[in-house]
């Protein structure tokens, strides 16, 4: 399938997007057939790209729109659904942002733990390094999973 450039940019683009990230960026590249490694690696970097943009406008863009019949809803579900998710991280700070981004199930990931660390009012400078630990973490449970499932066929 295509050239190693567009199997790269396949698994970045699908790492930035938020509900597939690298939970689904992961598989998506090795299934392209890139070395677990490398799929690993890309969908990590595609899944940190968002994080500064998030951390940085989210306050803004949520402070704008909430006045909007249309968008004040959705954004006060948001933060409910990211303090939800977040009380691991108010009770354990940086290392609860770790787990929330590390364990890859539905719900969790960067975007998550973006949103959360925007709430909880975790800086950049502290939030980022505690985001790209726990993206390790879910990208090594990811591969084991993915390699597992790959070898059942």
């Amino acid at each position: 399938m295509g050239t190693f450039a567009g199997k790269l940019l396949l698994t970045f683009g699908t790492a930035m997007v938020p509900v597939l990230e690298l939970r689904g960026a992961i598989p998506v590249g090795v299934a392209a057939g890139l070395s677990p490694l490398t799929a690993c690696i890309v969908a990590i970097l595609g899944n940190l790209v968002p994080v500064p943009f998030i951390m940085l406008l989210t306050r803004r863009v949520f402070d704008w729109l909430r006045d909007t019949a249309f968008f004040g809803p959705k954004i006060d579900w948001l933060e409910r659904r990211a303090h939800l998710k977040g009380r691991v991280v108010r009770k354990y700070r940086l290392p609860g942002l770790i787990i929330l981004v590390g364990i890859p199930l539905p719900g969790t990931g960067a975007w998550t733990g973006a949103l959360v660390a925007v709430l909880l009012d975790i800086r950049l400078r502290h939030a980022v390094p505690a985001i790209l630990a726990g993206l390790v973490i879910a990208a090594a449970i990811t591969v084991t999973v993915t390699m597992g499932v790959v070898h059942l066929f």
